[in-house]
C-alpha cells in the first residue's frame, strides 16, 4: 500500500504543534504500519484489501479515521481502540471504575464533550488527561489544542463506555438549580398564577420553565429512559425516569413549579391548558443531541395536582429484526415458520411494557416484501415504516380499532397488524379476517401463550373460531441484562440456590451478577433481554380448547408436545449468564408444576 506523505499532512488540519502528549499527527505518518497492526489484531475478521482502501481514502481526504474503519469498514470497536493504543503508546481509559474529576471536566464544555466524544478525566495543575474515541480526528485535536492548560495527555476509550460516562459527567439536570432560582424570582414563581399567566410565561424560549422541561427530556433520553413521570406529592414535585423497566427518582422540584411545568408540556403537546381535572393525551416532537424524538404525553389529576407522564420514542433508533430479539435459534425457527403462513392469526401476549410492540414491528420487518400489501392500525403509531401503510387511531374522528379494521379489509390487504385486541368487536373482525385469507398480527394482554387463547374466549369469541383462526401465540417478558462491563462471579444466597433448583430442577455451576460500575450507574444491569414462549397451535390444543378443557390442561398438553415455557427460557438465560435469578422471579410467571 503506497501512501503519499504530503497528502497525509494536508489531510490532518494544519495546526501549530503544542501540548498534545503524544501528538497523533506523528503517528498518522506511519499508516502502513498502523494498517498492518490493525489487520493482525482483527485476526482475519476484516478484509485487508478493504482496510487498505480505507487508509488510502484517509490519506487523500482526511476526516475521522475511526469513522472510516469502524463505522464504514466494519472493524471491531475494541480492535480499533487496542491498535490505536499500541500505535500511539497511550493507555486505554478505565471508564468502568474511574470517574472524571470536577477539576478536569471544567475545562471542556458539555456541548463539546457530547458532540466530539471527549471526556476530561483528571487535572494535576499542569497535565489534563483526556479520553477520546478518535485521536486522529481534526476537530478533536483543534479542541484540545485550544484548551488553556500546559499540556494534554491522551487516552483512548470505547464508544459505549464513553457515551455513558459523558452523560454522567455532564448531566443535563446539573443546570436545573440555576433555572429554579430564576423561576423563584419570576412572577409565576412568587405565587400560583392562573392558566393565562402561565401561558404568557412559558411562551418565552428563555423562560426557566421551558429550560427545566428541556433539561428533563434531554437527560431522560441520554439515560435511555422510556418514560418520564412528573408527579406532585405533598412537599415536592418528584421526577422519575423508567430505565430498563425500573423507576428511578432523579429530581425533586419545589411544589410551586408543578403547575407551570404541566402547562408548558401541555402547550408543547397541543393540549388544553385550562382543563386540569380531566385526563388528556397529546404528543410533540423534539430534537435532542441531533436525534429526533417523538414524545407522547398523558396527564391526569391526583389529590396533589396534575401528574404528567411522557413516553419517549427515539425515531433515530433502528428497528429490530427477528434475529435481534434474543430468541434462541430453535424458538426463532418455529416463530419464523408461523409468520410465513399466508393466512391465520398470530398473537403476541404479555403485560404492559413486555416488548410486544417491538416483536410485532420486528415481525413486519421480516415478512414485508414489495409484492404484498401490509397495513397496520395502531394506537399510537410508535415507529414509522417507509413502505408500510400505517393508520393512527383517532377517537375524536370515530376511528377505532374496530372501524379502522373494517376499512382496512376494503383496502385489499395481505397482512394486517392490529395494535391491540381490546374488545369483542375488534377480536371478532380480526378472527374473521384471519379466516378469510389474511395474515393478522395482534397483541393481547395475557400471562402466557395458552392463556391468550382463553382470553379471546372470555371476550365472547366462539371456541371453534378461535382454534380455526389462531396459528401461533408468543408470550414474552423483558428482564434486565447483566452489565457486560462489570460482570463477576459471586457466592449466591441459600434462597437463590433453592429458588433456582426449584425452577430448573438442577444446580447452577457458576453464579454471575453485575458488580456495579460507571457504565451501568452502579445498578449491575444495562439494557434488557427478551424471554419468549412460542406456541404453534396444533390439533391437540385445538381439541382441548373446543372441548372446554381448562387452561392448565391445555398448557400441560402443550408442554408434553415440547413447548418451552417462559420459565424454562428464563432459567436458560440465568444459566448462560445473561440475567439473574432475582430478575426472573420478579418478571416471569412461574409454573413450577409444569416446568
Amino acid at each position: 500500500m503506497k501512501l503519499r506523505r504530503g497528502a497525509i499532512d494536508e489531510a490532518v488540519v494544519q495546526l501549530p504543534r503544542t501540548r498534545l502528549i503524544p501528538d497523533p499527527r506523528q503517528a498518522a505518518l506511519d499508516l502502513p504500519r498502523f494498517a498492518s497492526q490493525l489487520i493482525g489484531a482483527a485476526g482475519g475478521a476484516v478484509d485487508p484489501r478493504q482496510i487498505e482502501r480505507l487508509f488510502v481514502d484517509y490519506s487523500l481526504t482526511g476526516g475521522s479515521l475511526r469513522r472510516m474503519l469502524v463505522v464504514e469498514g466494519g472493524t471491531d470497536e475494541r480492535t480499533f481502540a487496542y491498535t490505536v493504543a499500541r500505535q500511539l503508546q497511550i493507555p486505554l481509559a478505565n471508564l468502568r471504575d474511574e470517574a472524571p474529576s470536577a477539576a478536569a471536566t471544567a475545562w471542556v464544555a458539555a456541548g463539546d464533550a457530547h458532540r466530539l466524544s471527549v471526556l476530561p478525566m483528571s487535572y494535576d495543575g499542569s497535565t489534563l488527561m483526556v479520553a477520546v474515541l478518535d485521536p486522529f480526528d481534526a476537530e478533536v485535536l483543534q479542541l484540545l489544542e485550544s484548551l488553556a492548560v500546559p499540556q494534554v495527555a491522551l487516552a483512548i476509550a470505547l464508544e459505549f463506555e464513553m457515551a455513558a460516562s459523558i452523560n454522567t459527567a455532564y448531566p443535563a439536570l446539573a443546570e436545573v438549580g440555576h433555572h429554579l432560582e430564576e423561576f423563584a424570582k419570576s412572577d409565576v414563581g412568587s405565587a400560583l398564577s392562573d392558566a393565562a399567566e402561565l401561558f404568557t410565561d412559558v411562551g418565552d424560549d428563555d423562560a426557566p420553565v421551558i429550560q427545566v422541561v428541556n433539561k428533563i427530556v434531554t437527560q431522560a433520553l441520554r439515560e435511555r429512559s422510556s418514560d418520564v413521570h412528573i408527579e406532585p406529592v405533598d412537599d415536592r414535585v418528584r421526577v422519575r425516569f423508567r430505565i430498563d423497566g425500573r423507576l428511578k427518582e432523579v429530581l425533586a422540584l419545589p411544589v410551586n413549579i408543578g403547575p407551570a411545568l404541566v402547562s408548558r408540556i401541555k402547550i408543547m403537546a397541543g393540549m388544553n391548558i385550562i382543563e386540569r381535572r380531566r385526563p388528556q393525551d397529546g404528543q410533540f416532537q423534539l430534537t435532542v443531541d441531533g436525534r429526533d424524538l417523538d414524545v407522547r404525553v398523558s396527564t391526569t389529576a391526583t389529590i396533589w395536582g396534575e401528574k404528567t407522564v411522557m413516553r419517549l420514542l427515539d425515531k433515530s433508533r433502528s428497528l429490530h429484526r427477528l434475529g435481534d430479539l434474543g430468541m434462541p435459534n430453535d424458538t426463532h425457527e418455529i416463530y419464523s415458520r408461523i409468520v410465513q403462513s399466508p393466512f391465520g392469526m398470530v398473537i403476541v401476549s404479555g403485560p404492559t411494557g413486555s416488548g410486544k410492540t417491538t416483536t410485532l414491528y420486528a415481525t413486519l420487518t421480516e415478512i414485508n416484501r414489495p409484492d404484498i400489501n401490509v397495513t397496520t392500525i395502531e394506537d399510537p403509531v410508535e415507529y414509522i415504516f417507509p413502505s408500510i401503510n400505517q393508520i393512527q387511531i383517532s377517537e375524536q374522528a370515530g376511528l377505532t380499532f374496530a372501524t379502522g379494521l373494517k376499512s382496512i379489509l376494503r383496502q385489499d390487504p395481505d397482512v394486517i397488524l392490529v395494535g391491540e385486541v381490546r374488545d369483542v368487536e375488534t377480536a371478532r373482525i380480526a378472527v374473521q379476517s384471519a379466516l378469510t385469507g389474511h395474515l393478522v398480527l395482534s397483541s393481547v394482554h395475557a400471562i402466557d401463550s395458552v392463556s391468550a387463547l382463553y382470553r379471546l374466549l372470555d371476550m365472547g369469541i366462539e371456541s371453534f373460531l378461535v382454534t380455526s383462526s389462531i396459528i401461533g401465540v408468543v408470550a414474552q417478558r423483558l428482564v434486565r441484562r447483566i452489565c457486560p462491563s462489570c460482570k463477576e462471579t459471586y457466592q449466591p444466597t441459600a434462597l437463590e440456590v433453592t429458588t433456582f433448583r426449584r425452577m430448573a430442577g438442577e444446580s447452577l455451576g457458576e453464579w454471575v451478577r453485575g458488580a456495579g460500575c460507571n457504565f451501568c450507574t452502579g445498578t449491575g444491569f444495562h439494557g434488557r433481554i427478551g424471554v419468549y414462549e412460542v406456541l404453534a397451535v396444533n390439533d391437540d390444543i385445538r381439541a382441548l380448547v373446543v372441548a372446554g378443557h381448562t387452561p392448565r390442561e391445555a398448557r400441560a398438553a402443550a408442554v408434553a408436545k415440547g413447548l418451552r415455557t417462559l420459565q424454562m427460557e428464563a432459567v436458560r438465560l440465568v444459566q448462560e449468564g445473561h440475567t439473574t435469578i432475582d430478575e426472573v422471579v420478579r418478571h416471569v410467571f412461574v409454573t413450577e408444576d409444569l416446568a
